[in-house]
């Protein structure tokens, strides 16, 4: 019985299928069946397949001298596979969102597992196999994993002075306790009428700050590697080092005058003990002129042949 869909065509129509296919393939061969075969003209061929006359003599020599072009023509027609095995990794990552873990989570696992997989990758799988994000979850619906520690505040009046030891890596600030015993450095910090706190007084900022430098810490931000050092809280004086933020707005908040008034104390302490005159306490603190009317003080400090705190 014949199917009804069938288009039957006439002798015409049937010559048309090869005097004007309309598949690029399809017309190539024509196209060269009547250069090689039929002995047709290069030029006539060409304008019956609607090629220009440089096009199809390239046409030509590649079909000569390739043999692949000749080839495919005859492309044998695809085998049917079975249906590829499912990636295993797809099927771990199914059954770890199952478990309600997140992209990072999934990340981390695979990471674990030597299946490296990027974030973007993991969130177009599951989108295909269908999952919606998750929402957002609290701290303890999320996977119990190894946190950031968080640093106590610091707080001079949380200082415990009992007989304790511990391990540190800068050890080495103890080196200059002798040297400072000498100096009064409160009656310093009092005389440049620094500011100060009930949890970080002026003298414990500033000792914060001496021992930052004494360590080679170029910058305040550096100090986030340092917090947990109890060496560095000791000589401050604080139970903890205080953070980049808290160092770095007391810096700013030391205007020029207290600059002068600091570093002209600090000058009468040194020469007291009979350190080197000139010898400078460097801060860093981030001050500028207030006014012209400190030109004359300014002078007076170049003249003693001191450092500027500002670099």
């Amino acid at each position: 019985m014949g199917n009804s869909s069938e288009v039957h065509l006439t002798e015409s129509q049937a010559a048309a299928f090869f005097l004007s296919p309309e598949e690029p393939l399809h017309r190539q061969y024509e196209a060269l069946r009547a250069y090689f075969v039929e002995h047709l003209p290069s030029a006539e061929t060409a304008r019956r397949f609607g090629y220009s006359p440089g096009s199809f003599r390239v046409l030509c020599h590649q079909f000569r001298h390739h043999p692949a072009k000749r080839s495919a023509f005859f492309q044998p027609q695809p085998r049917a596979h079975a249906a590829p095995a499912r990636d295993p990794v797809r099927e771990l990552v199914i059954a770890l969102r199952k478990r309600n873990l997140s992209v990072y989570d999934i990340q981390q696992e695979l990471a674990a597992d030597n299946h490296p997989i990027s974030i973007n990758a993991l969130t177009v799988l599951l989108r295909e196999e269908g999952f919606a994000r998750l929402p957002r979850r609290r701290d303890e619906e999320r996977p119990t994993a190894v946190k950031a520690e968080s640093a106590a505040v610091a707080d001079v009046r949380r200082l415990d002075l009992s007989p304790r030891s511990f391990r540190t890596t800068a050890a080495g600030l103890f080196l200059f306790v002798p040297l400072l015993e000498g100096i009064d450095l409160s009656r310093v910090v009092q005389a440049g009428r620094l500011p100060g706190s009930k949890m970080i007084p002026a003298e414990q900022a500033v000792r914060s700050l001496l021992a930052l430098k004494l360590l080679g810490t170029e910058r305040k931000s550096h100090v986030m590697d340092l917090v947990f050092e109890p060496a560095i809280a000791l000589f401050a004086g604080l139970n903890v080092v205080p953070k980049r933020s808290c160092l770095a707005a007391y810096s700013s908040r030391v205007d020029h005058r207290a600059n002068l008034r600091l570093m002209d104390a600090w000058f009468e302490q040194i020469e007291g003990i009979g350190l080197p005159h000139g010898t400078s306490l460097d801060l860093d603190f981030h001050t500028v002129p207030a006014n012209t009317a400190t030109e004359p003080l300014e002078k007076h400090y170049v003249s003693r042949r001191t450092k500027t705190c500002p670099n």
